[in-house]
């Protein structure tokens, strides 16, 4: 296979919002990621396993070019002191584990420093993707990369003639896209169309990938993802990890003022979220993210908190972004698109929408300074954690502060 990872801008935008807020304030964080393959039935085979680490260790010899430097430097809230940080920092393979002691028969995991391992997350689920698919399918390889286009076609044909209505959307797949190569292909068909007028009401408003952000001159998209949460608030035993939202916040305004606007909400639970999410929150934030749980719910709950606290809610942003596709999201954007300003991320029904299954992988933090943390989310099965004491007793914390006692 050719080198998956070519770039360090290949990333999500979050990974640098959080990535500057790890080194500035969290620089004493040890952090542990474990990779989940929540597919029941997909197995990775010695040789798929091998590649990975070949691919793993290709992606450790990379370094910023000066050309991503200046890029980045563009970017009004990375600070000098932080950009001059990136322009040395690389991937170390020291902080990988990698062997074949699992179900799946994959096992990674990353053990160093929070601010120097934030970055490792999204390459390494698309080099799991994209040496999965290649040797899982290498006789249908071809076909399945032209399935996704087809279906691209499609999907911009459905926009076109109103069959969908969703309004503004952007592309969020990074991590579980079939290729880099179909990706910026489909990324590039979005942005054509919608210049071209061919997207009907709907508008594609850019891309979490940095790199195709530059290159394409599209907006990149991104603020906070759970680990921040999962890291400043559980990581630190003196804190109650149930005001976890609440030291985010407060150390995300502290760093951005009012830049980075949209809050993440169901790290451990959105109603355990709006305990914190007080006038000051409300009003500073542009808006809030949806990742798990009903989103209809979710809206209406979100829409009157805004109001609860005088808020007009059509100021406001609500991005949805869980397991999204065409037809959930029209149906979104009908229900609440009058009611506040609607957008959305959508992922892999956009990069990795094939004639066959997609992979449903995540790498996630499960320990923080050695204390195990936990995932809680709005969702059965979305959690992640290994520590079932520790989720027992978050879960008790979270209560506590609902009033549940």
């Amino acid at each position: 296979m050719e080198q998956v990872i070519t770039s360090l801008l290949d990333t999500d935008l979050y990974k640098f919002s959080m990535g500057q807020l790890a080194m500035r304030r969290y620089g004493d964080a040890n952090v542990e990621w474990k990779f989940v393959c929540r597919n029941k039935e997909v197995r990775f085979t010695h040789e798929m396993v091998e590649e990975i680490r070949r691919q793993i260790k290709l992606y450790c010899n990379l370094g910023f070019t000066a050309q991503e430097i200046k890029y980045l430097s563009s970017i009004s809230w990375l600070d000098k002191g932080y950009i001059s940080f990136l322009s040395v920092w690389h991937p170390m393979l020291e902080h990988f584990m990698i062997s074949e002691d699992a179900e799946c028969g994959l096992n990674i995991r990353t053990v160093g420093p929070w601010f120097l391992t934030i970055y490792y997350e999204i390459p390494v689920l698309s080099i799991v993707n994209e040496v999965y698919y290649h040797f899982q399918y290498k006789d249908r390889y071809e076909e399945i990369e032209k399935s996704a286009l087809e279906k691209t076609k499609q999907k911009i044909e459905d926009l076109g003639n109103g069959k969908y209505v969703i309004g503004s959307f952007s592309e969020f797949g990074t991590r579980r896209r079939l290729n880099k190569k179909t990706q910026l292909e489909i990324i590039r068909m979005f942005k054509n169309a919608d210049k071209e007028g061919k997207l009907g009401n709907s508008h594609f408003g850019g891309t979490s990938n940095v790199l195709y952000a530059m290159q394409e001159n599209l907006k990149a998209i991104g603020t906070m993802a759970h680990e921040v949460f999962m890291v400043t608030g559980q990581g630190y035993p003196e804190r109650n990890p149930a005001y976890s939202n609440k030291f985010v916040m407060d150390d995300w305004h502290d760093l951005y003022g009012v830049q980075l606007g949209i809050a993440l909400t169901d790290c451990i639970t959105t109603d355990c979220f709006l305990l914190d999410f007080d006038i000051k929150n409300a009003m500073l934030f542009s808006g809030v993210r949806h990742d798990s749980g009903d989103p209809f719910e979710w809206g209406r709950k979100m829409i009157a908190h805004y109001k609860k606290l005088g808020i007009n809610p059509k100021t406001k942003t609500l991005l949805f972004s869980d397991n999204l596709n065409f037809e959930l999201a029209s149906k979104i954007y009908a229900e609440f698109g009058n009611l506040a300003n609607v957008a959305f991320g959508i992922g892999t029904f956009l990069v990795n929408d094939t004639c066959v299954p997609p992979l449903n992988i995540v790498m996630k933090t499960v320990k923080a300074n050695g204390i195990p943390v936990v995932k809680i989310s709005d969702s059965p099965g979305k959690g992640i954690g290994e520590n079932r004491a520790y989720e027992d007793y978050l879960q008790r914390a979270i209560n506590w502060r609902l009033g549940k006692y």
